[in-house]
């Protein structure tokens, strides 16, 4: 019985660790580095912020059914993710951009981390990478 436990919190657990490292870093870069986020940017952190919190009290307290709650805040910020990245490909129209008329550019040099990894890709990695490790606790606790 215990292992069937251990397997959905060592993923809960990775779930909270991805969110915490990408909070603590969108941190780093806006109060170390002194990089203003753009407004997308804003967004995600919004969904990302809440759900570091919401995942270390999951683990705390061996919560399964942290998914119910936690998926609808992964699954929004992973879709201002895919928009933030779709704007920085640019694919979404110049009229409709939401990070150019004030603030720093969404699709600047500054955007990119690791040698060329847009930071909207990363975002909308980690997002998906959580809603994947939500959707398996969900699958191996069935609640």
């Amino acid at each position: 019985m215990m292992a069937n436990r251990v397997a959905p919190w060592l993923l809960l657990f990775a779930a909270w660790l991805l969110a915490a490292v990408s909070s603590l870093s969108a941190i780093y870069i806006g109060e170390v580095l002194g990089q203003a986020p753009c407004v997308l940017c804003w967004f995600q952190r919004a969904f990302m912020f809440p759900l570091t919190v919401i995942l270390a009290i999951a683990c705390f307290h061996s919560d399964f059914k942290v998914w119910r709650y936690a998926l609808p805040l992964a699954a929004i910020g992973a879709l201002f993710a895919l928009a933030h990245s779709l704007l920085y490909v640019g694919l979404i129209p110049q009229p409709i951009q939401p990070c150019t008329a004030t603030g720093p550019s969404c699709s600047g040099a500054g955007m990119t981390i690791f040698g060329g990894l847009p930071l909207p890709f990363l975002a909308l990695g980690i997002f998906a990478a959580i809603i994947v490790l939500l959707l398996l606790i969900r699958r191996r606790t069935h609640q």
